[in-house]
């Protein structure tokens, strides 16, 4: 670590926290709904899952470019204009969202698939389309600004090849930069890329809602929402596992170095995941052949390069380290723990044999929402703690062992109704023609809102630890 962080992320600190409590009682409404527990209209049971879907993979990718910058700060100049525009960005889209869906009940779920946002029938109003893609365009525009910034910042401070880690390659011998940065760089250059896409994209959207007799192409929009979208949740979970690999050593006390195997294992997950993306496309039989034998191919491969030297690295920083096991490190090793075990459930999809099974059942959201709640969260938890200076580490790791406890039986029974069948998407489960699967789908909600309880206690609970120190956040530069 070469000085302190000289971009502050109190504002993230304050707003994540409360943002996610509300995503999880919009989880908890859902899966009451399944389970016959409550009773809510279609309506709005599907304009509730657009809002969920959006708010969890826009929050996580808030947060995951705040803690980069964070990080980058301390040794690259970053510019705060940029991070607070991009805070002030992720507040109008809150808004915009929550009014265009519980307001505007607004639908067609997180995938925006077209041409379902513009097939209202009745069912949500037309200016709640057009609030929800202008709503998306704002949090786009900043996400693919602060993805600049980083870019501009690495290669001032470092140049292009340096800040890739060419130079254990070309043996120039230059000075080899942080872990960090050669990690960003997995998720900055693929983030601009598929973020452009989804600027066109929201733009043809947009184009739409003004002019209704536009025609688009549905399959190229279904291509170009995936390589944005899945290219975005995974680059988003890279952002962890470079906040990881920073901040993990002080406290295991050694030092976590770039290496020519970590350079190399990072360039190439740089293209791995740009064409893993494919596997999303197998159900389209019009889809050429060469792309379905890509995802597949890629899908593999996604599970090598990035997972073997985190793994093999973050073994290293514990064998023998007599590390503390205080809250910051705890949930930073089980958001690896979570990313693993969410990402191979990913790879038993993305195998075109089972994908075929499992395609339109609930293992889809039991390995998305593993490698976020378990995985990407909880190291999102750690960091928002270590950000605030926060020393309440009882309170914070009663919290976390509840939101464990919750989060894994939550999750089991997503993956126990994936593997029985269970259809996604559904509002509620009374008319499945399947006794058996109908019985199944409504018992295992009533069991999961149990566990999602524990969730909520438990992150109340950190919620609390962490707000007790943002007074004392660690930056040098305020929020202005």
């Amino acid at each position: 670590m070469e000085g302190k962080s000289r971009v502050s992320v109190l504002p993230f600190i304050v707003v994540l926290p409360l943002v996610f409590i509300v995503l999880i009682l919009l989880g908890f409404t859902m899966r009451a709904n399944q389970g016959e527990l409550i009773h809510i209209p279609p309506d709005l049971f599907y304009a509730i899952m657009t809002l969920h879907g959006l708010g969890m993979a826009g929050t996580a990718a808030a947060g995951g470019l705040a803690a980069l910058a964070y990080l980058l700060s301390r040794y690259a100049n970053v510019s705060s204009k940029v991070v607070n525009f991009m805070f002030i960005a992720y507040l109008i889209t809150v808004a915009g969202l929550i009014t265009a869906t519980l307001i505007g009940r607004f639908g067609p779920g997180w995938y925006v698939l077209y041409p379902l946002p513009f097939k209202p029938m009745g069912i949500w109003s037309n200016w709640a389309i057009g609030l929800a893609v202008v709503s998306l365009m704002v949090l786009g525009v900043a996400i693919l600004l602060i993805q600049l910034e980083f870019f501009r910042a690495m290669v001032a401070r470092y140049g292009l090849k340096n800040s890739l880690g060419w130079q254990f390659f070309t043996g120039s011998g230059e000075y080899a930069p942080p872990i960090v940065i050669i990690t960003m760089d997995a998720v900055v250059l693929p983030g601009i890329l598929t973020t452009l896409v989804g600027a066109a994209l929201l733009m043809l959207y947009f184009l739409k809602w003004i002019n209704p007799a536009l025609n688009l192409d549905p399959l190229l929009i279904k291509n170009m929402i995936f390589i944005w979208g899945h290219t975005l949740v995974n680059i988003t979970m890279y952002m962890g596992v470079a906040v990881v690999y920073e901040l993990f050593p002080e406290f295991s006390g050694r030092e976590w170095k770039s290496n020519k195997y970590v350079a190399l294992a990072w360039n190439a997950t740089f293209f791995i995941v740009l064409l893993a993306v494919f596997h999303h496309l197998y159900m389209d039989f019009v889809q050429p052949l060469p792309l379905q034998i890509t995802g597949q191919t890629f899908s593999y491969l996604a599970t090598v390069p990035s997972t073997v030297v985190t793994v093999m690295g973050f073994i290293a920083q514990v064998y023998k380290s007599g590390i503390r096991w205080s809250f910051v490190p705890l949930a930073f090793f089980v958001g690896i723990v979570g990313w693993l075990v969410g990402g191979y459930a990913a790879v038993i999809d993305s195998t075109i044999v089972v994908n075929t099974q499992f395609h339109n059942t609930l293992w889809v959201p039991s390995h998305f929402h593993t490698y976020f709640l378990l995985g990407f969260y909880s190291i999102l938890w750690g960091f928002l703690y270590y950000a605030s200076g926060s020393v309440k580490e009882t309170l914070a790791k009663f919290g976390f062992y509840s939101y464990i406890l919750g989060g894994a039986g939550f999750l089991a029974m997503f993956y126990i109704a994936g593997a029985f069948g269970v259809p996604r998407r559904y509002a509620e489960y009374t008319f499945i023609p399947v006794e058996s699967v109908a019985h199944l789908a409504q018992l295992l909600p009533k069991i999961a809102v149990v566990f999602v309880l524990y969730v909520l206690i438990g992150f109340i609970l950190m919620t609390f630890a962490i707000f007790s120190g943002s007074g004392r956040s660690a930056t040098s530069k305020s929020w202005a």
